[in-house]
């Protein structure tokens, strides 16, 4: 059986010295293995043929019968690694929690344990009686996140 270690192994190769990055690497129990990759400045179709290419001289399909798919993480996969929330700072996220909150705000900042979101929240207010939107801040550690979506506007 084909390993993810050895995967991963020959992607990063491949991927050395390049603004591409991997966002994930899965092999399931059948050898289907998918590899979804990233680049600050996006990923094209060309470069993910690149590596399924190389990945493919790696492995003897006589040897090993896989199936294998390369493809770019596209807008509507969750973030998985730090520099996926790096490359969206000011964007609108979706982060919802493992409590099952869900907090909807700007992107602000990201640090290797954790990354802060701005966002709005009606609140009572002392001395008023109504609720009022109030600028609030959070940060959030990615050891307490479930999924994080960038929200995508056509405004």
């Amino acid at each position: 059986m084909i390993s993810k270690a050895e995967v991963e192994g020959i992607v990063n190769e491949a991927l050395d010295g390049s603004s591409d990055y991997v966002v994930e690497v899965s092999v399931s129990e059948n050898n289907h293995i998918v590899v979804l990759l990233e680049s600050d400045e996006g990923i094209n179709i060309k470069r993910c043929v690149q590596v399924s290419r190389l990945i493919e001289g790696h492995f003897d399909r006589e040897i090993e019968d896989y199936d294998l798919e390369v493809s770019s993480a596209g807008l509507e996969s969750p973030l998985k690694v730090t520099r996926q929330y790096q490359k969206n700072i000011g964007r609108e996220v979706a982060v919802t929690l493992l409590n099952d909150q869900t907090i909807k705000g700007k992107l602000e900042a990201v640090n290797e344990t954790c990354f802060t979101v701005s966002y709005k929240e009606k609140e009572l207010v002392e001395g008023s009686k109504r609720k009022q939107i109030v600028d609030k801040t959070i940060e959030i550690p990615f050891s307490e996140v479930k999924t994080t979506y960038i929200i995508i506007s056509f405004r």
